[in-house]
């Protein structure tokens, strides 16, 4: 069993919880998630680490309330505890196993969208903690469903995208980007953007035309976060990858995002988890248990 020892939330639909996971706290590094399951009957669910504390033995987790499983989820409160709480999976940022100086030369700008500011943070904060101090653009639809601006502002040089034109910069996050480098005369070594797909596709789209190197979190849909069940399976410079054990992090400007996000939503029904086994042969694991691969 393991212990919520804070419970918030950060907006109308989203929510932040520390919990005790002192393994995980020990070893965890950015960019790694952790899956969780509030009961026995729970779906597993996975999450990427927002923070962790290793003399508290604490995680920190970021989760929006768009299922069954994460609005069950949301309504544990401070002192309750999750079933299971396993972790860290996947492979951490490649940044934590660069030189510190080497990184200190380089001009970084991190984008995140929606919930991917969480995780976003867990690598800023590890950055500035090391004396670089990165640029962040974050994007949202609205001022009011922003998460983590004090904490971000921090630990970087922070811009904000609002659709609505609500706070910041008016327009998506690839604009903001793309006003940064055309017009006020930023230069970038390196991209990392962690949200929605279809926003991580387009903002690959924009730094392979700005030719700035892009890494991305990929997150499609998870079961068992070991390899073994070939639900998170990707294409990655015209080779299968699994998000899980090979990811989640993979150079952005090789990831087929179009066969990602159609393997979604085929992945949604059953008829689709059939089509998928049928397109994807051998190398389709079907221990996922939803599209008889397994028997």
């Amino acid at each position: 069993m393991y212990k919520i020892l804070n419970a918030k939330d950060l907006s109308s639909n989203i929510f932040l919880m520390e919990v005790e996971a002192p393994r995980i706290a020990k070893s965890c590094l950015p960019g790694q998630f952790i899956i969780a399951k509030v009961d026995e009957k729970s779906e597993r669910i996975p999450l990427t680490i927002c923070d962790y504390d290793r003399e508290k033995g604490t995680i920190t987790i970021v989760v929006q309330r768009i299922g069954a499983g994460t609005i069950k989820m949301g309504r544990l409160q401070t002192g309750d505890y999750f079933r299971d709480f396993t972790g860290p999976l996947g492979k951490p940022s490649e940044l934590v196993y660069e030189n510190v100086e080497d990184l200190k030369k380089k001009k970084i700008v991190f984008i995140g969208g929606g919930l991917g500011t969480a995780p976003v943070y867990c690598q800023v904060k590890w950055l500035h903690e090391q004396g670089v101090t990165p640029d962040v653009i974050i994007g949202a639809k609205t001022k009011d469903i922003l998460i983590l601006e004090e904490e971000m502002a921090a630990a970087s040089n922070l811009h904000i995208a609002t659709d609505d034109g609500s706070y910041g910069f008016k327009g998506m996050v690839t604009g903001c980007l793309e006003d940064l480098v055309k017009n006020q005369g930023m230069n970038f070594d390196l991209c990392v953007s962690i949200g929605p797909m279809i926003m991580m596709k387009f903002v690959c789209k924009l730094t392979e035309e700005l030719n700035i190197p892009t890494i991305v979190s990929m997150n499609p849909i998870m079961v068992d976060g070991t390899g073994m069940c070939g639900a998170c399976r990707l294409v990655v410079d015209g080779k299968v990858k699994f998000a899980c054990v090979d990811g989640p992090e993979f150079d952005g400007h090789k990831v087929d995002f179009d066969q990602a996000m159609k393997r979604m939503k085929l992945y949604k029904t059953e008829e689709g988890r059939a089509m998928l086994k049928l397109q994807e042969g051998d190398t389709h694991h079907g221990g996922c248990g939803n599209c008889g691969g397994d028997k």
